[in-house]
């Protein structure tokens, strides 16, 4: 498991590395949001835990809205939980709409920090296995689907599928239909 933590406070980073450490494999940090294309596209990270401001003073949350639709365009599948110590249920609302599976308010418990990020990387993997269907999963459900909808019919299914009669009883046999 491989963690992103996006935020300009060291301290706030540092906590945070700490209590993710004992439960992810390894945490890259990164105190703004520059290079992060480049960033994600170098590295395949679980999840990202990223700040909503991070210029001093900014409490509106666009540069994590920002930052979370560069991180949404790179890798869709990619789980986002937003933090930020200016929360308001708008802006939390705003974030969910666009993309982030969770949003922690600072100070945070540990507990809870850790128990948001864990569920973002089982968000991720789950993202990323329905994405990995192998080429002969595909080609089985689409055999299986055609069958069903022409009720066994060979000469249908082959049809619809673009296959010859034999060749659909070949690909049916190396599935075990």
């Amino acid at each position: 498991m491989v963690g992103l933590i996006i935020e300009d406070d060291v301290d706030v980073l540092r906590a945070a590395r700490l209590a993710l450490q004992p439960h992810v494999h390894h945490v890259d940090t990164a105190t703004s949001a520059d290079g992060l294309r480049d960033t994600l596209n170098a590295t395949a990270y679980d999840v990202v835990l990223l700040d909503m401001n991070f210029t001093r003073g900014a409490r509106n949350g666009a540069e994590g809205l920002d930052a979370l639709a560069i991180i949404r365009e790179v890798d869709p599948t990619l789980a986002v939980v937003l933090m930020t110590a200016y929360g308001g249920v708008a802006l939390a609302v705003d974030s969910l709409k666009r993309g982030a599976v969770d949003f922690v308010l600072k100070p945070w418990r540990n507990e809870t920090l850790v128990q948001a990020v864990l569920g973002a990387i089982d968000l991720t993997r789950s993202r990323r296995g329905s994405e990995a269907l192998d080429l002969e999963t595909i080609e089985r459900q689409a055999i299986e689907k055609a069958l069903a909808r022409h009720a066994g019919n060979i000469s249908l299914t082959a049809s619809a599928l673009g296959l010859s009669r034999p060749a659909l009883y070949r690909r049916m046999s190396k599935h075990g239909l």
